[in-house]
């Protein structure tokens, strides 16, 4: 089996089959999803879906693309969503974006910080989000863990060696999206193969970045299998064993999932 650390099922991208995607994912191996959360205030939302799937998970946080909407959202408010809810296992996705500049960098670091404290108190992972911003990452994750250890997911990694490592030796996780499948991510697998096994997770991100085999097309949890395919090949390992290290590396870290 497999298990998809990251995608967003309440898109309106899925809101037409998701019935039908969900029965996919199953079919091809995929037996639990976890649904990531963009904007604290749509929970409600993540949470119905979660309710209506049982394979199905969530999230609660703010997006650093939506960092400016949300900074009256609190630590306590995270964590206390976090506890009153039985299907949230992770807090997040969270971090910096400097690629668009939309959102202003203080408050991304105001609500990332946040987000960082909600999972140290909670020991809940937390899903970061990460993109171009390598040096101001590796420094606040940190200055962070010095304060105290908290689990945490560099999600859909596509920086670069140094933050890859900065991540895994303060004991962090590195997953990999579709990016890892392209033509030209010859440096993304390169980086792959210096990852512990132990750290290792695989994910959609759907609706984007769907894997090669599928490119160009909406990404669904379905198609986490070709990225486990490649990473397997990448590292010289069967898909099996990749199914079995991911899988066991992810009932691991998202602690409050049950396992299937």
């Amino acid at each position: 089996m497999l298990i998809d650390t990251h995608c967003h099922l309440d898109f309106a991208d899925f809101e037409e089959e998701r019935d039908d995607i969900v029965s996919r994912a199953r079919q091809a191996g995929v037996k639990q999803m976890v649904t990531i959360s963009t904007r604290v205030r749509k929970l409600e939302k993540l949470l119905a879906i979660t309710e209506k799937y049982p394979s199905v998970f969530c999230s609660v946080g703010t997006h650093p693309n939506n960092a400016d909407e949300e900074l009256d959202i609190q630590t306590e408010d995270l964590v206390r969503l976090a506890k009153e809810h039985e299907k949230v296992v992770a807090i997040g996705e969270a971090g910096l974006d400097y690629f668009y500049d939309t959102q202003k960098p203080e408050n991304q670091k105001t609500g990332f910080l946040r987000h960082i404290a909600a999972a140290r108190e909670t020991q809940l992972p937390l899903v970061i989000h990460s993109r171009s911003a390598d040096e101001d990452m590796a420094a606040i994750l940190t200055s962070e863990t010095g304060k105290g250890a908290f689990p945490f997911i560099l999600h859909c990694f596509s920086a670069g060696p140094e933050l890859a490592r900065t991540g895994v030796e303060l004991g962090g996780y590195i997953s990999f999206s579709g990016i890892l499948t392209f033509p030209k991510s010859e440096e993304l697998r390169a980086i792959a193969k210096t990852v512990p096994h132990d750290r290792l997770l695989v994910e959609t991100d759907a609706p984007y970045l769907a894997p090669k085999r599928w490119r160009g097309k909406r990404n669904e949890p379905s198609y986490v299998v070709n990225t486990a395919e490649v990473l397997a090949e990448t590292l010289g390992i069967s898909y099996a064993e990749m199914a079995r290290i991911t899988t066991e590396n992810a009932f691991r870290l998202f602690s409050k999932m049950p396992k299937v």
